[in-house]
């Protein structure tokens, strides 16, 4: 939240048009961007804050008031969230008050947003059902939609890659945060000859990683957000093994100690094909494994599922590097190259294609859904000449 608020007050002075050259003698073409009004932000249980601040922050530069709608599941942080916000309003001075609200409740809260008229943009983060029952209100009332979605992330390593740091990248993206990442690390797609190195100690790190309460300090990974959850990860772990996969981990632990929680030891799953299981996004730490021989089939591998938001290649190959990242490489909104799929910087725009939604957020030049556009053309002469060499005289 620091960070993005940092960017969002250095871009508060760089919201410019640009000049564009008129055909017309003694003409000036610009554009100028203006505050769109409120915008609505539905954000999901994973990143509380971060999701709230990635559009709060920007579309309170840009002039907009906010209303937000967090999920069910974490309103104690969302309460503690706008409790900061309004005393640091006060603090400042001179605040609107209500320029940033909050509405605590179900779906039905999220629900007024999507259909309200005083809302020209909603923002929201969550599972792409979510997104299919969002986008057709929004459009049917034409207001402007942020859609950040699921993601089935993969990452391709190939024969020339570092397998040290592919190791570490592979560990922090699917197991961190216990899966529960829309950039989490969903597939691995590895090359035949290196497989028997890498996964064999990827394997290790699965058995070795702590597993617990997330304030302590060793722990790295903490508990699925509910009973839901779980159930979910059981479900597509059972069907994988129907599916003949070889599954290391994925068992729940700690119950006694904590029986009202859900941790589980991330799972890696080793599967001959790209079933149904695998192109499904499952919210929790599952790494499904595939073997490749020829990288257009691992590039075809890593396109075939509905969702497009993160990817990774681990290569020292520039054209291997430079395909992943061309038109005829990932499909994703965020492709990468010797790094995981999780931990985007706040610099580059968010979002991804397909079933992620399409939306941006964060930086770049995604400040630009948080405004409208006008063309205006400034006439400083005394001569009234038409665009095109149309001419209409009326003597």
């Amino acid at each position: 939240m620091i960070d993005i608020c940092t960017f969002a007050a250095g871009l508060s002075r760089q919201l410019a048009g640009l000049t564009v050259p008129s055909e017309r003698a003694k003409h000036r073409m610009m554009e100028t961007w203006h505050p769109l009004g409120v915008v609505g932000v539905i954000s999901a249980f994973n990143f509380p804050v971060a999701v709230w601040s990635w559009n709060a922050a920007l579309a309170l530069v840009c002039g907009n008031a906010v209303v937000w709608k967090p999920s069910e599941k974490t309103p104690l942080t969302a309460l503690a969230n706008q409790a900061i916000f309004e005393r640091v309003a006060k603090k400042f001075g001179g605040i609107p008050k209500g320029l940033a609200t909050l509405l605590i409740g179900d779906a039905s809260i999220g629900q007024l947003l999507v259909d309200s008229p005083l809302i020209p943009l909603v923002s929201a983060t969550g599972s792409t059902a979510m997104g299919r029952a969002v986008a057709p209100k929004l459009a049917a009332r034409f207001a402007r939609a942020i859609l950040e979605l699921g993601g089935n992330n993969a990452a391709i390593v190939t024969p020339t890659a570092d397998l040290d740091l592919t190791l570490r990248a592979v560990a922090f993206s699917a197991m961190g945060t216990a899966g529960q990442r829309c950039t989490t690390l969903r597939r691995l797609i590895v090359h035949d000859s290196i497989y028997d190195q890498l996964i064999p100690q990827l394997k290790k790190v699965y058995g070795s990683v702590v597993v617990g309460d997330p304030s302590e300090p060793t722990t790295l990974v903490g508990p699925l957000i509910d009973e839901r959850s779980f159930n979910a990860m059981q479900k597509a772990l059972a069907d994988a093994r129907t599916s003949g996969a070889t599954i290391t981990g994925g068992d729940r632990v700690l119950s006694k100690e904590n029986p009202e929680a859900f941790y589980v030891r991330p799972a890696l799953v080793e599967i001959s094909t790209q079933t149904d299981v695998v192109k499904r996004e499952t919210f929790a730490p599952i790494l499904y494994v595939l073997r490749y021989k020829d990288f257009a089939d691992a590039l075809a591998l890593h396109n075939d599922v509905p969702q497009g938001l993160s990817s990774s290649i681990f290569t020292m190959n520039l054209r291997e590097a430079e395909q992943f990242l061309s038109a005829t490489g990932s499909d994703c909104g965020i492709a990468n190259v010797n790094i995981g799929t999780s931990g985007a910087e706040i610099g580059g725009a968010f979002g991804g294609e397909k079933e992620t939604g399409g939306g941006r957020e964060s930086g770049s030049d995604a400040w630009k859904a948080y405004m409208r556009r006008a063309t205006n053309t400034i006439n400083y002469g005394t001569d009234l000449p038409l665009a095109q060499g149309v001419s209409f005289d009326i003597g």
